[in-house]
């Protein structure tokens, strides 16, 4: 796979990904993962199976499966740092984006279980 964005525009310095007004950010930043994740994967225009293999090939890591892929965009679980840094290449959004998405979920998840 060759990826037209520099990499460091992928995390987090100024990119094509990253502009928009402040809201905009907030909005995407204050999203669950699994909205992210569903919503980035279908605008490329893949099954569950293609982000899986592109996250293999990328990676080069064969632990990642489409059922990990519908467990992360269910909520059922949240992917670790690991998987979340090969999610912002893949995906080409900001890792910090992802981080904070999962922090959304975490917190969302305890409000549920209190």
């Amino acid at each position: 796979m060759i990826l037209s964005t520099p990499i460091r525009e992928r995390h987090g310095t100024p990119g094509p990904h990253t502009t928009g007004d402040a809201a905009g950010k907030a909005d995407r930043a204050a999203a669950e993962i699994r909205s992210l994740l569903a919503e980035r994967r279908m605008a490329k225009g893949w099954s569950q199976c293609d982000l899986a293999h592109e996250l293999f090939a990328l990676s080069g890591n064969s632990s990642v499966t489409r059922e990990d892929i519908s467990r992360w965009e269910r909520g059922k679980r949240i992917p670790g740092p690991y998987w979340r840094h090969w999610l912002s290449d893949v995906l080409d959004m900001p890792c910090h984006t992802l981080d904070v998405a999962a922090c959304v979920a975490r917190e969302h998840r305890r409000a549920r279980d209190d």
